[in-house]
């Protein structure tokens, strides 16, 4: 007679090995919710990590659509989905919940500035995914005012740097920022009539770094909603993959920082 062989109870469990880590809440996971602003290279990343983490609530905010250059760095974009001109966030949306554990993403296509700040009040934290100065430092003042975490990627080829925004006493994105930024950003806000828009040129991206950055910003929201705030990073992480060297770096609080001003 052939013997039947059942998976042990501990391989049924879909979350059985994150459960192994000592510290980590998956039930606090599992209630979190999460806004994420932008689902190209980097959001596709991140949110890959993000579901397969446990997270189920989280809401994507992009207004772009899928281009072919997309697909040599995004998981969930396909060919008919450049072809068809489909919103990034609705594609990234349906991705992410056909591998989440009871997934409810939802996407909203338009630019995070045209968003009620309630979608930062009702959030336990904040992922940027951007690829622009301007909505980069919008999402860093909301977050910052609102209370909640943000978490910031960006990269330029084989390096990138995370950093950790933790409200109310510490820096915030625009804290590090340099002149050349704020010339950017006065430039663009001084604009009247929509018909005026400011260029930004595309940087190099390349997926490992992107995959590595994703890794590290999804690693440092579990902290966050796990009670672990004191394992996490204290705002900059800077990786150089041609080197594949890692530093932290503190950001000091700029008191003349508009968003502390504010």
């Amino acid at each position: 007679m052939e013997e039947i062989i059942r998976p042990a109870e501990v391989d049924v469990d879909r979350f059985d090995r994150p459960r192994r880590v000592g510290w980590l809440d998956l039930d606090a996971v599992f209630r979190a919710k999460l806004l994420m602003v932008g689902a190209g290279a980097l959001g596709n990343e991140v949110g890959k990590n993000l579901v397969l983490s446990g997270f189920r609530d989280i809401t994507i905010v992009d207004m772009d659509r899928v281009a072919m250059s997309n697909l040599s760095r995004c998981m969930f974009f396909e060919k008919g989905d450049a072809e068809g001109s489909i919103l990034k966030a609705e594609a990234l949306r349906d991705g992410m919940n056909s591998l989440a554990d009871k997934g409810a993403v939802k996407a909203v296509a338009c630019s995070i500035e045209e968003c009620s700040t309630d979608l930062f009040e009702k959030s336990t934290a904040v992922l940027g995914c951007l690829d622009n100065i301007i909505a980069r430092m919008y999402t860093n003042a909301q977050s910052y005012h609102a209370g909640k975490p943000y978490i910031d990627g960006g990269m330029e080829g084989f390096a990138g740097r995370v950093m950790i925004v933790r409200p109310p006493g510490g820096a915030c994105l625009q804290c590090g920022m340099n002149r050349s930024h704020a010339k950017m950003a006065n430039l663009r806000f001084s604009c009247t009539g929509s018909e005026t828009t400011l260029y930004e040129p595309r940087l190099a991206s390349e997926i490992t770094t992107t995959s590595l950055l994703a890794s590290v910003m999804v690693r440092e929201i579990i902290k966050h909603v796990s009670g672990r705030n004191d394992l996490m990073l204290s705002n900059a992480f800077f990786y150089d993959g041609r080197t594949n060297r890692a530093e932290e770096f503190e950001v000091p609080l700029n008191p003349e920082c508009p968003v502390h001003l504010q």
